[in-house]
């Protein structure tokens, strides 16, 4: 912890620059979905989209995880920690992902809009 006044007034400069960069990626998220100019991709929503907004969210949050929660200084435990929660998530958004390729949804659509093959004559 800071114990001087020229370290505490260190630290308000570092929370001031994570601030202002909070703000300004806030602004840029809000930019990405609000104005068609910054759509990547094909109109509506597509995957670079959803790549861009997630980097940016990385970006913030690590800003916030690593100031504001004061672990640029924590042990290597921590941090073991981090990355088995960060590779845990990214498995869950692998899953979710894989779930648009799944063929039994393949099949069930199939179905929906032909009918089944051994009804018909």
């Amino acid at each position: 912890m800071a114990s001087s006044p020229e370290e505490i007034a260190k630290h308000k400069k570092a929370y001031k620059a994570v601030g202002i960069a909070l703000l300004v990626f806030t602004c840029v998220t809000v930019s990405l979905g609000a104005f068609p100019i910054f759509d990547f991709g094909l109109p509506g929503a597509t995957w670079e989209d959803f790549v861009i907004g997630l980097l940016v969210a990385t970006v913030k949050a690590s800003l916030v995880a690593l100031v504001f929660m004061h672990l640029n200084h924590e042990k290597t435990l921590v941090y073991k920690f981090l990355i088995f929660t960060f590779c845990f998530a990214l498995s869950l958004m692998a899953l979710t992902l894989f779930a648009g390729w799944d063929p039994i949804k393949e099949a069930f659509e199939t179905v929906r809009t032909n009918g089944f093959p051994s009804l018909k004559s």
